[in-house]
């Protein structure tokens, strides 16, 4: 028996950061949502009580680096299963560009490994197993659209984005999401209007949308990689209706309400950047 499972990218509409918590996390504030740019996994049982990872995307580890991985290891531990089993990933979401390609994989996992072996777990089930992997992990384990706090687990779902297309743009460079939030300053930071952002998604009002895109780590992900400055000021003159890096980078997206027009942007972008993707949003 063969379980495939399919594991969407993630945007974030808005990222804020309110404050470092004691347990040296930071407290986030973040609307985010899936696209239809997608990693697709498939699971099948093995008779050796092992985790084999097998993948052509030569960027993807096959050991406790990778979160799929993680997710079969932790679950399997759970629920005392002897079996092992062997997941086949097939990359497209880009690695370590800011898109929770990795939680989403292992968000995948949790689904289909409790699929493959009939646990039966319930999504709040899966959730709170995901928390412990990765501060995204939950939200990829939900999908839609969704405020997330705390430090990225804790949930509210909310309306999807009015139909749209999104252009993404990865730019040839990884960012080290620990290395962004250890330059964080909360001094001159300007938070992004979250309120509105939440207000526009629930009218469905597209345009209020774009202008409430906001995410504190952008100028500091900007300063260390000026590149990445340079993909969104190409969108934007390309006529990108709301343009915003998503995560701690170095991925750049632009909201589209037309197709013809984000046809124009993902064309402008090809000659100058190698990892560029047209899609639709997930509803």
């Amino acid at each position: 028996m063969v379980i495939y499972e399919k594991a969407p990218a993630k945007i974030n509409l808005t990222l804020d950061v309110l404050h470092k918590r004691n347990d040296g996390y930071h407290e986030v504030e973040m609307l985010m949502t899936t696209i239809d740019l997608a990693d697709r996994l498939s699971f099948e049982k093995l008779d050796s009580n092992q985790v084999v990872i097998a993948s052509e995307n030569r960027f993807v580890p096959n050991d406790r680096r990778n979160l799929a991985y993680q997710a079969a290891t932790l679950i399997k531990e759970r629920y005392n299963i002897k079996e092992g089993v062997r997941i086949h990933l097939d990359k497209k979401i880009p690695v370590a560009a800011g898109l929770a390609g990795g939680s989403s994989d292992a968000a995948a996992t949790l689904r289909g490994v409790s699929r493959l072996f009939g646990l039966q777990l319930s999504q709040e089930e899966l959730q709170e197993i995901g928390a412990e992997i990765g501060s995204d992990v939950p939200f990829c384990v939900m999908g839609g659209t969704a405020l997330a706090t705390g430090r990225g687990e804790k949930l509210t779902p909310l309306p999807s984005p009015p139909p749209c297309w999104v252009v993404l743009a990865k730019p040839n460079i990884g960012v080290s999401t620990k290395d962004v939030y250890s330059k964080v300053q909360f001094d001159d930071m300007r938070h992004p209007a979250t309120k509105e952002a939440i207000s526009a998604l629930k009218q469905q009002d597209f345009k209020t949308l774009c202008t409430t895109l906001g995410n504190v780590l952008e100028p500091i992900t900007t300063s260390m990689h000026p590149e990445v400055l340079q993909i969104k000021s190409r969108m934007e003159k390309t006529g990108g209706d709301g343009v915003l890096m998503s995560g701690s980078g170095p991925t750049v997206f632009s909201l589209v309400a037309k197709e013809e027009k984000a046809d124009r942007i993902y064309n402008s972008l090809r000659g100058f950047c190698s990892e560029v993707y047209a899609v639709r949003m997930l509803r």
